[in-house]
């Protein structure tokens, strides 16, 4: 990601919904080195945020529905929630939630593109998102893995204004001129029954350490560590209670 802050239509933020946030929190704070803080307000609902010194980086969250996966979710910034919502159901999208208020900080939406990647909305209020990009242990990269990658390329257009890159390895998507993120065809190679997503990914000094690391607590290295050809090394994990998300080396651009 060249994002050094927050922009419209970017990635601003990305949270962890999870069946066990208390070791959620020991195994990111071992992999990442985070200090969690929970909310203590009861209308918060557990919700804990991940900070890096004192920079916000990432959130941890209870799962607050059943049918809620354990999974890593990536918020895009809107200046009006309430008009992205409507581009997203313009473009073939489905809104899944809000738009809502979340106390002073901003304003909220869970949508899903026609490929069927849920994402999120900000809308941002006094917060605007993450405050450290790229450093190791947050957010560097985000990536959409899709069986239509020509249909999610006109809907993230129509809604965020986002160009794409027509290489055929690997697409890259940009807003403003600026790369954040790739997309990937999801072929045969992928079960059936995994859907389109978006997986985050976060800076590491040592993508092989961190493998080891995540290994260690009880994690599983999903895609063993790999340099890209002209790219950076990268690898994908699973964290104990089975969400998925990707490192790469911090220092290296791709």
């Amino acid at each position: 990601m060249r994002l050094t802050a927050p922009v419209d239509g970017g990635p601003c933020w990305t949270e962890l919904g999870t069946s066990d946030p208390e070791a959620a929190k020991r195994f990111y704070t071992r992999l990442f080195g985070w200090r969690p803080e929970t909310d203590p307000r009861e209308e918060a609902g557990g919700y804990t945020v991940a900070h890096l010194g004192d920079a916000a980086v990432a959130a941890l969250t209870p799962l607050y529905q059943e049918s809620q996966p354990v999974a890593w979710n990536v918020s895009f910034a809107a200046t009006d929630a309430d008009t992205a919502v409507g581009k997203v159901t313009a473009a073939g999208g489905t809104v899944l939630l809000g738009p809502t208020d979340v106390f002073d900080l901003g304003r909220f939406a869970v949508a899903a593109d026609p490929t069927g990647a849920v994402f999120q909305l900000w809308q941002a209020g006094s917060f605007r998102g993450a405050e450290l990009f790229n450093a190791p242990g947050s957010l560097g990269w985000v990536e959409l893995l899709t069986r239509a990658p020509e249909r999610a390329a006109d809907f993230y257009a129509s809604v965020f204004g986002w160009s794409v890159d027509p290489s055929r390895r690997y697409p890259r998507w940009s807003v403003g001129g600026t790369d954040f993120g790739g997309m990937v065809t999801m072929d045969d190679k992928f079960p059936h029954e995994v859907p389109a997503h978006w997986l985050p990914y976060f800076a590491v000094e040592d993508v092989d350490a961190a493998g080891d690391t995540a290994a260690r607590a009880a994690g599983t290295v999903l895609m063993e560590p790999t340099s890209v050809p002209e790219g950076p090394r990268i690898a994908v994990l699973r964290d104990p209670q089975g969400a998925m998300f990707g490192v790469y080396r911090a220092d290296e651009r791709g």
